[in-house]
């Protein structure tokens, strides 16, 4: 994978950087997502990091989401762009553009999150599971490629497996969201497989868990069990705390398929989220590395 090359060295007084990367930190550490976030599993080193491309990644999120505001998203891209070449003043891309530098890490990566929140805004349907997946290439892929690649592994041939698990891990957070994305007029369904199923976008927004809604559902979660399963091989590739932390992500991801197949894929009427036990069965499986091997 070529990177762009960055040929504008950024002075920044030490002071400011750290209080950069510290501001991302706080951001990351502010919200919850099925991403790995500053996760005590990774190196302290690329904590930062990882966080400054979080960071990024909430603030376009914030202007796609809750101010709709397509103007300012492209704004958000061009600054972007220009503290790539530039001192930057936002802190966020102030820490981000260090990071670039740093591991001449391939732009269009970063580019393709904001292309997702465009996506988002632009609000077209999903036809087929192929439109959803290609969605995922744009929202969900980038970040298991950046994990690997400011880890150290750039070997091209490991970036389908991370894809296919970062598919997955988007496709896990839209059944778990339904009701969430479905309240600010989002629906990461293929409208063919909501047309085999005969669920309409009123029976959605109705929250009726009907022997059909059930159906479709089960057919939503062994098509990502099949994805996790296809990603499961990148584990073998990986040493270390990235290990650890590639197997909490899959086995927690897989563990959300699971709950919400516990609770008859009722995702309306409450919220699926992760219990003790849950936790624990995680643990278990990182432990044991049985995740290595199968799913849940």
């Amino acid at each position: 994978m070529k990177s762009m090359t960055i040929t504008v060295a950024q002075e920044v007084p030490d002071d400011r950087l750290a209080g950069a990367y510290e501001h991302c930190l706080r951001v990351a550490r502010g919200h919850y997502e099925n991403f790995p976030v500053a996760s005590w599993l990774l190196p302290a080193r690329l904590r930062p990091h990882i966080a400054a491309v979080y960071a990024f990644a909430r603030h376009a999120d914030d202007l796609a989401d809750r101010q709709r505001n397509l103007a300012a998203l492209l704004d958000w891209r061009d600054s972007f762009r220009r503290a790539l070449t530039q001192p930057a003043d936002h802190p966020i891309l102030l820490a981000l553009s260090h990071t670039v530098h740093q591991f001449q890490l391939p732009v269009v990566w970063l580019e393709n999150l904001l292309q997702a929140f465009q996506m988002d805004l632009e609000g077209r349907p999903f036809d087929t599971w192929e439109d959803l997946l290609h969605y995922c290439t744009y929202s969900a892929n980038p970040v298991g490629r950046i994990v690997l690649w400011l880890s150290g592994y750039r070997r091209e041939h490991l970036f389908p497996y991370s894809d296919a698990i970062c598919s997955a891990l988007q496709l896990t957070n839209f059944w778990q969201d339904m009701a969430e994305d479905l309240a600010i007029g989002r629906i990461y369904l293929p409208r063919q497989l909501m047309n085999k199923h005969q669920i309409t976008e009123a029976h959605l927004h109705s929250g009726q868990v009907s022997n059909a809604f059930r159906h479709m559902m089960a057919e939503c979660i062994a098509f990502t069990r099949d994805l996790f399963q296809s990603g499961r091989p990148l584990l073998s590739s990986l040493r270390g705390r990235l290990r650890w932390e590639i197997r909490a992500t899959l086995a927690g991801g897989e563990r959300i398929l699971h709950c919400i197949e516990k609770h008859r894929y009722d995702i309306f009427h409450q919220k699926i989220r992760l219990s003790l036990s849950d936790w624990l069965w995680i643990a278990a499986q990182c432990l044991t590395g049985r995740i290595d091997e199968h799913s849940a």
